[in-house]
């Protein structure tokens, strides 16, 4: 038996339909032998480029050596972009230095070309992606999206901006209200190097005072780095700082602020044009040179969490700065967070806060509420708006403006059955039942469907209460109880008012969203104190202390007859403290209770987030360091918005605080295996500022 004939070659079958003349020109460019064409001579002078590529793998985190053709030797400096060929595409890249020598045994890949001959990343921030990559067990390729903002070629042409004048050291005679204020501003002044956890004073204008700071570091010939945590605090630091430098002496670095502008802003920094630089938390990773200062306002605000991986904090990656290149620090706010209040425990920074008596001056605070002497004389004492509450505005709305913070946007935003409290759900996809407005119909506030003759699936009542009332419910009571005074509404994410007058209204805004009164507040009153406490989060207190805190700074000083009021439980130690006006007292009560039970900042813990299956096998995987416990799983409910149908759970891995740095090594080295093998990536967030 014969053998069978060859199956047809695919290649030979295409050229047998081409056309005759086609068919020749293809077989002579077979048959020729290819070109090899001749490299381009490397450069002289340290021919060796170690790029940091951008791939988001965990394995391949690291800088790799590339050949610098002579043609690109002047212009492949160290922190300019580039192409480069990896893995047979081409990637971008960052230069991180040149070097003389490789430890690459094979022939280096050559540089593709020089996407821009300018230097964007400094060596200096180089290094701070890599020391929160390691804080954070990420790459540096998702922390240098956060540092270098996309090019603007037609920006790069334009010509460079005129360095900024060196100014004149500011007079700290606002300072001269706290203890070690004025001594602070002058070192810095001086060129020292202070770190200071700063307690401001109600009534004080915090940016003003965090631009004497920033002028006077500039006055010694270094730079300074400024976070606040929203652009209504980026737009008064801009203003007190253009009152005392003009237009020019700084520049303003915000996510919002376009990609031109951003750039444009982000050259002058890195070509050393302009010393002092503001900005949301996108700007904690500035190239500012020589720095000498980095500070953050209210650095307990969540808006300071980056909301992308590796899920950074503001307030975290300037420390690591300080740290890194010795500059002072300054953490300010009116409130204080737990983990500044550690930093001075732990004697890394001093406190500059104000005396007993110049508080007592300033701010004076009433609790109404749950106080039963008071409710057996006062039926009305129980009710939301007791009648201490309502004789507060009545007064004080004679005198000025009257803020009233209400926890929740919107009108009727809970609703429960009248008779038996059941939680009034949705058929379609069991979201709770809001009301949006008064006469509005019930609706869904997760899909918006229509829930036209509800009734209690538990009792079958028809009858609704709303535990939980919103600004638009609470402005609409006041409205009642006030006839004929103005009644303004300001709410986070809707309508947030810049600035209010001096005229007497009622001002009802949502925690954030505090609009400042000319001359300030005649009286601020806080209700639903319970629903900010009642939250179930490790932050609960400390939380709802910053928002109390931020409302009532925004009053008359007491001397001038500024008066606050909380609607709460007295007996509260968060009331407590504000009514005390004690930020500090009550973080050392925290850090105190935190220690007992092994929670942060006392330890270090990280979250991991993936199905079952890959949990299961990464922690199987996962060489955790000594003293290191394992809490969970706990099942993580998928977004509203998603459509997989895959149920994740939760870890919580938590260790000795000694032991944070190789808690995070561990995690990454986690992550670079399972990217080696393809494996799906498991989430990990290190220090979560939730952990419910």
């Amino acid at each position: 038996m014969t053998d069978p004939s060859p199956p047809p070659d695919p290649a030979e079958e295409q050229l047998a339909l081409l056309p005759a003349p086609a068919r020749v020109r293809e077989v002579v460019r077979r048959t020729k032998p290819p070109q090899e064409r001749t490299p381009d001579p490397v450069a002289e002078v340290d021919p060796v480029a170690r790029v940091l590529v951008d791939v988001p793998l965990a394995h391949l985190d690291r800088p790799f050596d590339y050949a610098v053709p002579a043609p690109l030797a002047a212009s492949a400096q160290p922190g300019v972009r580039v192409k480069v060929r990896f893995a047979g595409q081409d990637v971008d890249g960052f230069v991180l230095e040149r070097a003389a020598t490789t430890t690459h045994t094979g022939r280096l890949q050559p540089l593709r070309r020089v996407v821009s001959a300018e230097p964007v990343l400094l060596p200096e921030v180089a290094a701070l992606t890599g020391d929160v990559a390691a804080r954070y067990a990420g790459t540096r390729s998702d922390v240098l999206r956060l540092a270098v903002p996309a090019r603007h070629a037609s920006v790069e042409k334009e010509p460079p901006r005129e360095a900024a004048p060196v100014p004149d050291a500011p007079e700290p005679r606002a300072w001269s209200a706290y203890a070690g204020g004025a001594d602070l501003v002058a070192g810095l002044a001086a060129a020292e190097s202070p770190r200071a956890v700063w307690t401001v004073l109600p009534g004080d204008d915090g940016a003003a005072l965090l631009a004497d700071a920033a002028v006077a570091t500039a006055a010694s010939g270094r730079g300074a780095l400024v976070c606040v945590p929203d652009r209504r605090d980026l737009d008064r630091l801009d203003a007190a700082l253009t009152a005392r430098l003009g237009a020019g002496g700084h520049v303003v670095l915000a996510a919002d602020a376009g990609p031109a502008k951003r750039y444009r802003a982000f050259l002058a920094v890195s070509r050393g044009a302009v010393p002092i630089v503001v900005g949301t938390r996108a700007a904690a990773f500035a190239p500012v040179r020589d720095l000498g200062l980095v500070a953050i306002w209210d650095d307990g605000d969540d808006l300071h969490d980056e909301p992308r991986a590796p899920y950074p904090h503001a307030r975290e990656v300037l420390l690591l700065r300080a740290q890194a290149t010795g500059c002072a620090a300054v953490l300010a706010s009116h409130a204080r967070s737990v983990e500044a209040e550690y930093l001075l425990r732990t004697g890394w920074a001093r406190e500059v806060a104000a005396p007993r008596e110049t508080v007592r001056e300033r701010i004076a605070v009433d609790v109404a509420g749950a106080d039963p002497l008071a409710e057996s004389r006062d039926p009305g004492a129980r009710t939301r708006l007791p009648s201490q509450a309502l004789r507060l505005l009545r007064e004080a709305v004679a005198d000025g403006p009257v803020l009233v913070q209400a926890p929740r946007v919107g009108y009727a935003t809970r609703l429960v059955c009248e008779r038996c409290f059941t939680s009034a759900t949705c058929t379609v996809c069991r979201g709770p039942l809001r009301q949006r407005g008064p006469g509005r119909p019930l609706e869904c506030a997760w899909c918006a469907t229509a829930a036209p003759g509800w009734r209690c699936e538990e009792c079958g009542h028809a009858g609704l209460r709303a535990p939980v009332l919103g600004d638009a419910r609470t402005a609409e009571e006041i409205g009642r109880a006030l006839p004929g005074v103005a009644v303004r509404q300001s709410s986070s994410g809707e309508r947030v008012l810049d600035q209010v007058s001096s005229a007497p209204a009622v001002v009802v805004a949502t925690p954030g969203a505090e609009p400042p009164a000319e001359g300030g507040y005649a009286a601020v009153l806080l209700l639903d104190t319970w629903l900010l406490l009642g939250r179930a989060d490790l932050r609960a207190t400390e939380e709802a202390v910053r928002r109390w805190a931020n409302a009532a700074a925004l009053v008359r000083p007491a001397s001038e007859g500024g008066r606050v009021m909380a609607v709460g439980d007295p007996a509260h130690p968060g009331l407590q403290a504000l009514v005390r006006w004690d930020p500090g007292g009550l973080a050392r009560r925290e850090i105190d209770e935190r220690h007992s039970a092994h929670l942060p900042p006392a330890s270090r813990v990280a979250t991991l987030t993936g199905t079952a299956a890959d949990l299961e096998q990464g922690l199987a995987a996962l060489e955790l360091p000594p003293g290191a416990e394992v809490l969970g799983p706990v099942p993580v409910p998928p977004p509203r918005d998603s459509t997989a149908d895959v149920d994740q759970e939760r870890y919580v891995l938590r260790v000795p605080r000694s032991g944070g740095a190789a808690l995070s090594r561990a995690l990454q080295d986690l992550q670079a295996r399972r990217s080696t093998r393809k494996l799906p990536h498991l989430r990990v967030e290190v220090d979560p500022a939730e952990l419910g």
